[in-house]
This record gives structure tokens, sequence and C-alpha cells, in this order.
């Protein structure tokens, strides 16, 4: 079970990334000519992006921990 909750966190944290590699690549294209690149969007875009992370970091985080409790209750 925590195998499975590590490998869905750190996709979760590859999808986070990506998200926020790619509102960065929109911010740093603005100005450059004809954009629609909305700042304000890019803005909550990063701190979603940001939220996403910090979660499944969190579940990775509690994943590990209880395969640390499994490990002690077994031992």
């Amino acid at each position: 079970m925590s195998i499975s909750a590590i490998a869905s966190g750190t996709a979760g944290m590859y999808r986070a990334a990506d998200r926020l590699d790619a509102s960065a690549s929109r911010v740093a294209r603005f100005g450059t000519g004809p954009s629609e690149t909305d700042l304000s969007t890019e803005l909550v875009e990063v701190m979603m992006a940001e939220t996403d992370f910090k979660a499944a970091a969190t579940v990775i985080l509690v994943a590990d921990r209880m395969t640390k409790s499994t490990i002690d209750i077994l031992a």
C-alpha cells in the first residue's frame, strides 16, 4: 500500500512541476509579441502548482511514516 502511495505522490510532484514549468514558459513569453497570457491567471496557476506539489510531498511523507511504523510493529 505505501509503495503505491509513494508512486502516486511522486507522480503528483512531477505533474505539479510540469504545470509550473508550463506556466513559467508562458510568463517568460509575455510581452514578446501577440500574447494572450494573463499574468494574474498565471500567478494563480503557480500557486495551484505549489499547493499540488506540497500535497503530493505530504502523501509521500505520510506513506514513509506508515512504512516506518509498520516495520517498528513487526520488529
